[in-house]
């Protein structure tokens, strides 16, 4: 089975929707931004900061239509000029002295790395003597990850990139890992190839300098990487210079090499998933996540309180400081337990003595690998992900077998025939592989897997589209997966989850980037009235909330259709933007029959339903 490639023509369906003015305009701006004379020299700082401060937890604000300006009879037109201006207000490159900041953190004064022996371009040292922050080195080179703990580090801060490049939005205003994967399918859709080049080149640099792709360029993410869609990457932007008839075979050689070393850094330990021939998710830290310390306020108290109630019967989540062993490694707050009779009068209760505790190595472990799987927060993995180290994950192991089946075409393309053979013989053992640990024949769906225990979760998630998406099932299976989509759908798109935990990777969310892969998932094996239908449910809820405040957001219910959310768990903001959300709305219209399509641009001529 082939790898999935992006189409990348411009989308001809929708021409008389977005309306040609719009589209002749978007085209006209790509021309004079992306072609010029001369590439842009190596010391274009690729940094990342809104430059519209965060307050009381909202979001940055795009340069967008807003809800001023939304006009009827219209159509489309007014997203995808959202999404088009987007792209530039998203652009992080040198030309402010906030760029270094890091709205996540509070930090004294704002620090920008260099890998060890790296040059400081002039351009930054220029920008330095006028702005207020610290250039650093980090202390070593980077070969392979957890050679630097960044916790040694005297203070964190942004890691240089040689290239601009898209971020989420809002509190991530960096480069991110598999968020750079659905941006790019839309910078692809909006003929932006030249800047979705220059976010692979980052990557590059990321594995060469920093010794994989990380999470995102903060020195606190050296510990960890993202979910692998690197190879994915690399194909939509080759695939669209070569549609445009622009074949560059010696930049696919340059890419096929980082590549490999990036499906490599998934198949050494500790990053093997038991004896099962799979990868799992683990961050090579320990202790707290710097960056979920600040906005994720009082995160980890409720953690330690949940555990209290609810203690894991696998793993003790909870330590107990003993002072007859003070030299106990104690990771994170600690916290105070006191237990008191129930007051009945206005007299003090009795109390017996405080005793403190902390959350354990192992939960930080699980809830760092968590966040390395881009799914912060959700159950899946047991309470708050607290598990995740401990599984065999679908959504990495299919990722992992479609980089396979990528570097044995690239190598085919290349004539690199016996490395060809290598591949596809990996791939072929993943394959079987899942099918063995992850497949479960009697539910009909994919299930993660807990190496440990040796069983097979029952969690129900959005994941088990996953293998579709990389085409390593059968036409069977693909049908029963698909016969289940009621688990998950509904009138807003596909949840996460059924399970309505608090987090914001479970029920009522529906999120661009999993919708997407769903979707694609489902038209791989020809099954496109499921996937017709749900691709409208989700882009309807997208555009309906356009109408009623003129964003884009970072995620919606699914159930109310509205872009309010009521997370607990983590993080509690809905952020504007939002990269990738603009980049899956651009590639499901584009594969959208053009009816759909011009019905979802007629709905845009009414007034906005009330949310929910």
């Amino acid at each position: 089975m082939l790898p999935i490639r992006p189409q990348t023509d411009i989308i001809p369906a929708l021409m008389n929707t977005l309306g040609a003015a719009s589209i002749s305009a978007s085209i006209s701006t790509h021309f004079s931004r992306n072609y010029r004379p001369a590439r842009r020299l190596s010391s274009l700082f690729a940094a990342a900061i809104f430059s519209l401060s965060v307050a009381a937890g909202t979001a940055i604000a795009q340069k967008s239509p807003g809800p001023a300006t939304k006009t009827t009879n219209e159509g489309l037109a007014p997203i995808r000029e959202y999404i088009s201006n987007g792209w530039d207000t998203l652009t992080r490159s040198l030309s402010e002295c906030s760029n270094v900041v890091d709205p996540k953190l509070a930090a004294s004064q704002s620090v920008l790395f260099f890998p060890a022996d790296f040059a400081v371009p002039p351009a930054i040292e220029a920008l330095q003597k006028k702005c207020s922050f610290q250039i650093a080195h980090l202390p070593k080179k980077i070969a392979i990850p957890g050679e630097l703990d960044p916790g040694t580090l005297h203070e964190q801060g942004l890691l240089y990139l040689d290239h601009p490049y898209v971020v989420p939005g809002g509190r991530f205003n960096e480069m991110y890992g598999w968020d750079s994967y659905f941006i790019i399918r839309g910078l692809v859709r909006d003929n932006r190839v030249d800047l979705a080049r220059d976010m692979v080149e980052n990557f590059f640099f990321e594995i060469q300098n920093y010794g994989e792709v990380l999470n995102a360029n903060r020195s606190y993410y050296l510990s960890r990487s993202q979910p692998p869609f690197l190879t994915s990457m690399i194909y939509s932007v080759y695939d669209a210079q070569k549609a445009a008839g622009h074949e560059d075979r010696a930049w696919l050689e340059k890419a096929y090499a980082y590549a490999v070393r990036d499906h490599d850094m998934w198949m050494r330990e500790p990053l093997l998933a038991g004896d099962t021939g799979l990868s799992r998710y683990f961050d090579l830290g320990e202790g707290p996540s710097p960056e979920s310390v600040k906005d994720e306020t009082g995160h980890y108290r409720d953690v330690a309180a949940y555990f209290l109630i609810h203690p894991s019967p696998q793993q003790n989540y909870i330590v107990v400081k003993d002072d007859a062993k003070p030299d106990a490694k104690i990771f994170g707050s600690a916290y105070k337990m006191d237990v008191c009779d129930l007051a009945k009068t206005m007299g003090r209760p009795e109390c017996s003595p405080s005793t403190t505790l902390s959350l354990a190595g192992d939960f930080y472990k699980g809830d760092r690998s968590m966040r390395e799987s881009g799914f912060d927060i959700s159950f899946r993995f047991g309470p708050y992900g607290a598990a995740t180290h401990h599984f065999a994950p679908v959504c990495l192991n299919s990722l992992l077998y479609k980089t396979e089946r990528d570097l044995e075409q690239m190598s085919e393309t290349l004539g690199k025939h016996q490395e060809a053979e290598h591949w596809k013989k990996l791939a072929a053992e993943r394959q079987s592989n899942i099918q063995k640990y992850l497949w479960d024949a009697e539910r009909g769906r994919f299930f993660d897997y807990n190496f440990d225990t040796k069983q097979r979760s029952t969690y129900d998630y959005i994941t088990t589209f996953y293998p579709l998406w990389a085409g390593l099932v059968t036409p069977e299976q693909a049908r029963s997966v698909v016969s289940h989509v009621g688990i998950f759908e509904r009138p807003g798109g596909l949840l996460m989850s059924p399970y309505n935990t608090g987090g914001q990777w479970d029920a009522p969310y529906v999120w661009a980037p999993t919708q997407l892969v769903a979707v694609m998932g489902m038209r791989r094996y020809g099954l496109n009235e499921d996937a017709d239908r749900t691709a409208y449910e989700f882009l309807s809820n997208v555009a309906e909330n356009f109408r009623r405040d003129g964003t884009l957001r970072e995620k919606y219910n699914a159930e109310t259709r509205s872009s309010e959310t009521a997370v607990t768990a983590g993080y509690h903001m809905n952020i504007v933007g939002f990269g990738w959300t603009n980049g899956a709305f651009l590639d499901l219209t584009h594969d959208l029959p053009p009816a759909l399509v011009e019905k979802l641009a007629n709905e845009q001529n009414a007034p906005p339903a009330t949310a929910k």
